[in-house]
């Protein structure tokens, strides 16, 4: 009796911590302190869509470009051809340091297969303030939190959050993303590069996987339904961002995004 009593214990204990995570966060006036390296290269990378059967389903692209010499733009498009897609934007602007970026804005927003907004997910470090909003027109519907006091908040920009660990300088990078399925709220997300197999010595690609961190307990049991995430990136090159595996939105299907130059028998192996 004694055991079944500390298994329900564990139990609700894993239960009350996912609950939380589904609760609103957040309090004081924000802006980001998370440091990102500048870009190597700017332009945009032709990349396209993939099921998860690697089958092509659609045009995607990366685009990072100047504005102006303190402006930073980066711009994510994926999707399914006369269907579903995304567009991510994120802006960031040169740091105190003069050697690094901090974000300013990121955006993102998606259409289901039926053409139907499903609103904008809008994250503002200037005014502290990050918004759900679904629907469009006099209908849409719009819930905000306030962004804690030096957020570490990076939905849009992992090809540059990433980089400390392609380059081998940590072993771990923690921030938190904006969710808005169930309702406005932070969630914290730890990355690490995943450790190539013996026999995949000769791949030159880095792989780094993310997830959210409920601690130990929820994180096992959460596993069972969270999404495989993952970005891989080509350290040789100046711009190394090879491809991502993501849900191509909110409740949506998981898609593999490659870059056009990595095609090839690497594509098949991708997981």
């Amino acid at each position: 009796m004694a055991e079944v009593g500390l298994r329900r214990g564990a139990l609700l204990a894993s239960v009350c911590a996912l609950l939380s995570w589904l609760a609103p966060m957040g309090s004081a006036r924000a802006e980001s302190s998370l440091r990102l390296p500048y870009p190597e290269s700017f332009g945009e990378i032709p990349a396209a869509t993939y099921n998860i059967e690697h089958e092509r389903v659609g045009d995607a692209t990366l685009r990072i470009e100047t504005v102006d010499p303190d402006l930073v733009r980066l711009r994510v498009e994926s999707g399914i051809d006369g269907g579903a897609h995304t567009v991510a934007t994120a802006e960031l602007t040169a740091a105190d340091d003069g050697h690094t970026l901090r974000l300013l804005r990121q955006e993102s927003r998606s259409v289901d297969p039926d053409g139907v907004n499903l609103g904008v997910l809008s994250i503002d470090h200037e005014s502290g303030i990050a918004s759900c909003t679904k629907g469009s027109g006099d209908g849409a519907e719009r819930e905000e939190l306030t962004l804690p006091e030096g957020d570490r908040v990076a939905n849009v920009p992992l090809n540059l959050l990433f980089q400390p660990l392609v380059k081998g300088t940590a072993d771990q990078v923690s921030f938190q993303v904006l969710l808005c399925r169930f309702g406005a709220r932070l969630v914290d997300i730890d990355a690490h590069v995943v450790p190539h197999e013996a026999d995949d010595a000769a791949n030159p690609y880095v792989e780094v996987e993310y997830q959210p961190n409920f601690g130990r307990a929820v994180s096992l049991f959460a596993q069972r339904w969270l999404p495989h995430l993952s970005i891989w990136f080509d350290p040789r090159v100046r711009n190394p961002w090879v491809a991502h595996r993501v849900p191509l939105y909110s409740k949506g299907p998981e898609v593999f995004v490659v870059r056009d130059e990595a095609l090839g028998s690497w594509l098949g192996s991708l997981r």
